[in-house]
């Protein structure tokens, strides 16, 4: 999100996509409603109104970095306590049995999905201006060299 100029965080390519900043709330949403209580209640919240996550996007660049770390905060909050046995424990999401790993799986998972549709996003957006987050087109050689010599980690 920070290679995007700013208009293309609530660009959208046609009016069945979604923008950057649709997609970080409904990020947002998801998270809340499935990490609050994680290991207590269900994880799709009765509060939660999904479809509402897809309307009036956030206004500023500022407010969907905000929704974005509070909704990473969330996650990271309730993956923080738990031990070995709570994995194995029973969660449910919309009232469907999970192990708690099946859960963070799943999330995980979804997670991915949509945080790869922001990099896409930003990517076209930034066009010219993009640089690489990974390995750069045309430098996986010159990359593998420096891993092999040591000079460069992949951690």
């Amino acid at each position: 999100m920070a290679q995007a100029p700013d208009e293309a965080l609530f660009a959208t390519l046609d009016a069945e996509s979604n923008s950057i900043a649709i997609i970080v709330k409904h990020m947002a949403g998801g998270m809340r409603s499935r990490w609050t209580d994680f290991l207590t209640t269900d994880g799709e919240k009765p509060n939660r109104n999904r479809d509402s996550e897809f309307e009036a996007p956030p206004k500023t660049r500022a407010e969907i970095l905000a929704l974005w770390e509070a909704g990473w905060q969330v996650v990271f909050d309730a993956l923080a306590p738990l031990a070995d046995a709570d994995l194995a424990r029973t969660v449910y999401i919309r009232g469907e049995a999970h192990s708690a790993m099946q859960a963070i799986h799943r999330q995980v998972g979804h997670l991915a999905y949509h945080v790869g549709q922001i990099v896409y996003l930003a990517k076209y957006f930034a066009a010219k201006n993009w640089t690489a987050l990974t390995v750069p087109r045309g430098k996986s050689a010159e990359y593998n060299a420096s891993i092999a010599s040591g000079k460069t980690s992949q951690r």
